[in-house]
């Protein structure tokens, strides 16, 4: 059972800090669509691919002590943000959770806003369909967001970037 949930600290971990439950989910959802090991199940919401049991491991881990959540309010609006603490850090130190090449495109998709990552989990999620039956769907089912399909050309590289990722043909590391 909490292997599952070390799986996210460790994903939090990587990152540093992610902006957003959008956000959060949809960068485990793309990560599992490049096959790292995450165990969540998906189904289509209003902001794309969901999974009602990521938020509730998510909310255990904060009430567990593992992860801290500040909440932001802007107005109507709430933000949250996730980061790692050292009871997290501690419980860590006995599981062993590696993502391998997946650690790389993790920082990557974290350098990316909730709302662009949001457009790739639905591309992906449609990804079984030609892409102009794809795009129809982006512009049916995410109607609200007005992506266009310059931005639906530029996930659907992101995509393909993140692959090259996993597979160890592209490197982010920065030069020295």
């Amino acid at each position: 059972m909490l292997r599952r949930h070390a799986k996210i600290i460790r994903l939090i971990e990587i990152a540093g800090e992610v902006s957003g439950r959008k956000k959060l989910q949809k960068m485990v959802y793309i990560g599992k669509h490049l096959n790292m090991d995450f165990d969540e199940r998906y189904e289509f919401h209003m902001y794309g691919p969901y999974s009602e049991e990521l938020t509730l491991r998510v909310d255990e881990l904060c009430n567990m002590g593992f992860l801290d959540e500040q909440v932001e309010s802007k107005g109507a609006i709430h933000m949250y943000r996730y980061t790692l603490n050292p009871s997290g850090r501690d419980f860590l130190r006995f599981q062993d959770v590696q993502f391998g090449r997946g650690e790389q495109v993790i920082r990557r998709m974290n350098e990316e806003n909730s709302r662009f990552l949001e457009l790739v989990s639905t591309i992906l999620y449609f990804n079984h369909l030609p892409y102009e039956e794809m795009v129809r769907k982006i512009f049916t089912f995410k109607s609200k967001q007005r992506y266009t399909e310059e931005e639906i050309q530029k996930g659907q590289a992101f995509v393909d970037e993140l692959k090259l990722l996993m597979q160890g043909e592209i490197d982010t590391a920065p030069l020295m």
